[in-house]
């Protein structure tokens, strides 16, 4: 019963810590529009995009573990539909979203063939390439992608109603987009295609007796991966209002691989961490060197691995490990260090009295012979 009842206590515990943690960042998040300049909204909303699309790569790469290359390719087809569906048919912005979606989960079951007969580098290389054949064949759709002149389209009003800001009115409908997309991510990984795809990341073979359909659910990994990124792409042209081929080079999709990587691999705070990491420290690198801000970037991004090799999501817990093996090193007795003698602690025990007709102790006996004498013979 002990037992069980500081168990419970473990999970209230955690459960409480967990909603006061989102409460916090609820508040945060919802108080940040007014307090920052435009252009630092603006930033914040980059890195919420930004980490819807981490989310489906985190899907694909954390939680599946498959490698992919290309997740670029999908971000660009969800912008050009947007844009395409904006310019050409006069949709609403919100129209646009779900037609992004199903077409990114269609296309992503599509491209998922692949995956059931390449693992590794084989299929990174695959991915790559569709990322990099993707930019020329927009250029040469020109009467529906306007070729290497892109496409304008609106930006986000705010409603009159809402007396809010432009900036601040596209922040609150991008965290809306954010918020439901990482809650969905989190939903899928607790149910049952979740623990299928955790399965098949650990062992393919133990999976498959267990009775996971290996080729659904690798298909249905890169279908998912590719919705998130569609959608991320979508708003993306929400809040840019201009695509063209060159936004979405295979840079983009290296990119956002290392941004994963960085924040932290089948790890939930990880994308949120990765598309801070994609946004902010590119700028930083312009700062620091206009010459080559690439090998600045690069630098701090074998810093960061050296630093936190599992991510910046389990630096924390990194660092707790650290600070308990140095608290346990020091109150730990030393190795060189003899255990105690617990005879010798304990006091000695009082001699027996010697009788009183015994001789002293330093008295020797008459007939007493040297240690090492020959015996003497008796006289006759």
């Amino acid at each position: 019963m002990s037992t069980f009842t500081a168990t419970l206590g473990t999970d209230r515990a955690r459960r409480l810590r967990a909603t006061l943690t989102t409460l916090l960042a609820a508040g945060v998040a919802l108080g940040a529009p007014f307090y920052f300049a435009p252009f630092q909204v603006f930033q914040l909303t980059m890195v919420l995009l930004y980490a819807v699309a981490l989310a489906g790569l985190n899907l694909l790469v954390g939680f599946g573990g498959q490698i992919s290359l290309g997740h670029g390719a999908f971000f660009a087809a969800g912008a050009y539909t947007a844009a395409v569906m904006l310019d050409r048919y006069e949709t609403g912005h919100l129209a646009t979203l779900p037609v992004a979606a199903v077409g990114c989960f269609l296309l992503g079951l599509g491209f998922g063939v692949p995956a059931l007969r390449l693992r590794g580098l084989y299929l990174a290389l695959v991915t790559l390439a569709f990322a990099v054949f993707l930019p020329p064949l927009l250029k040469r759709l020109e009467p529906v992608t306007g070729g290497s002149m892109g496409l304008t389209v609106d930006k986000l009003q705010a409603p009159a109603w809402s007396g809010l800001a432009e900036d601040q009115w596209t922040y609150f409908v991008v965290l809306a987009v954010t918020a439901v997309a990482l809650l969905l991510a989190r939903n899928l990984l607790r149910s049952r295609v979740g623990r299928a795809l955790l399965a098949v990341r650990d062992n393919e073979s133990a999976a498959e007796v267990m009775g996971v359909r290996l080729s659904l659910h690798k298909t249905l990994a890169f279908a998912w991966s590719a919705l998130f990124a569609g959608v991320s792409g979508c708003v993306y042209t929400w809040v840019i209002g201009f695509v063209s081929p060159d936004s979405f080079s295979f840079v983009l999709s290296i990119t956002l691989l290392a941004g994963l990587v960085v924040g932290g691999l089948a790890s939930l705070y990880g994308p949120l961490l990765g598309a801070a990491f994609v946004m902010y420290v590119p700028s930083v690198a312009q700062d620091l060197s206009d010459a080559a801000p690439g090998v600045v970037f690069g630098l701090l991004i074998i810093a960061v691995m050296f630093v936190a090799p599992t991510g910046l999501a389990g630096l924390a817990g990194r660092l707790r490990g650290v600070a308990a093996g140095r608290l346990t090193r020091t109150t730990a007795p030393a190795a060189d260090d003899p255990p105690p003698d617990p005879e010798a602690s304990a006091s000695p025990a009082p001699a027996d009295p010697a009788p009183v007709d015994a001789a002293p102790v330093d008295a020797e006996p008459v007939d007493a012979e040297p240690v090492g004498a020959q015996p003497r013979k008796e006289e006759e």
